[in-house]
């Protein structure tokens, strides 16, 4: 069951962070919200650090903020691998259980939790990295969303607080994100992979009606995801599994 639920991670990935839109347009108000004063707050003002370092570009500052973010989120990343790793270890072990006690589920669970207790596995550790993580990465988002010096600043091509008029973004946005998830299909049921199309062209969809600063994010996000992907998980074969 938490193998199971392991796998819809990235979807409710998404639904978080689709639960942090709504107050995107809000200002950041330290005094009256804990969330802004502690977590929203510090960041855009580390943006806004980073972008007077650099110039005055925010596309840089919301790169080096960003890689800053992933690298200190990075442990907990690993620890979730090591602990998915070690849950398909136990798979053909959970697979006999399953099949010497199919006619007594009690009995079953009963004895699935001793395998764990010997193999020293705690089925519930992968989730918990997810859920540290979501909370830092949506507060990331509301800072950039909700910093007006931003949205006043151009980069590259784009003007930040508008939406990409060439739809450039939201294509890398679509494709790194494609690219992503093919680099984690090793990791993925049948059912999460047949969603990896679906994902590509909500996230387009998404990029095409926000301002250039989110799309932006999310494509030096997926980049950071993909190369992290490549050492920890190799390179997906074509039978599903992944070699380094």
């Amino acid at each position: 069951m938490t193998r199971r639920l392991l796998k819809y991670i990235p979807l409710v990935s998404v639904l978080l962070l689709l639960a942090g839109c709504s107050p995107a347009n809000a200002p950041i108000d330290p005094a009256n919200s804990t969330w802004d004063k502690y977590a929203v707050g510090p960041l855009a003002n580390t943006l806004d650090w980073f972008a007077n370092l650099l110039g005055g570009q925010y596309g840089l500052s919301i790169l080096v903020v960003t890689i800053i973010i992933r690298l200190i989120i990075l442990p907990l990343t690993l620890k979730q691998y090591k602990s998915s790793k070690r849950m398909q270890e136990l798979q053909p072990e959970l697979q006999k259980l399953k099949e010497k006690y199919k006619d007594d589920v009690k009995k079953q669970q009963e004895e699935t939790m001793k395998l764990f207790q010997k193999e020293g596995v705690n089925p519930l550790a992968g989730c918990l990295p997810v859920l540290v993580q979501m909370p830092i990465l949506i507060a990331l988002y509301n800072a950039i969303m909700r910093n007006h010096h931003i949205g006043e600043h151009s980069f590259l091509w784009m003007q930040l607080g508008t939406k990409d008029p060439y739809y450039i973004l939201p294509l890398l946005a679509a494709l790194t994100t494609y690219l992503q998830q093919k680099m984690m299909s090793s990791q993925m049921n049948p059912q999460m992979q047949s969603l990896m199309f679906i994902f590509p062209i909500l996230i387009f969809v998404m990029a095409m009606n926000f301002a250039s600063a989110l799309p932006l994010y999310w494509v030096y996000s997926n980049l950071f995801t993909i190369v992290q992907s490549y050492f920890i998980y190799g390179v997906p074969n074509k039978k599903g599994g992944s070699k380094k």
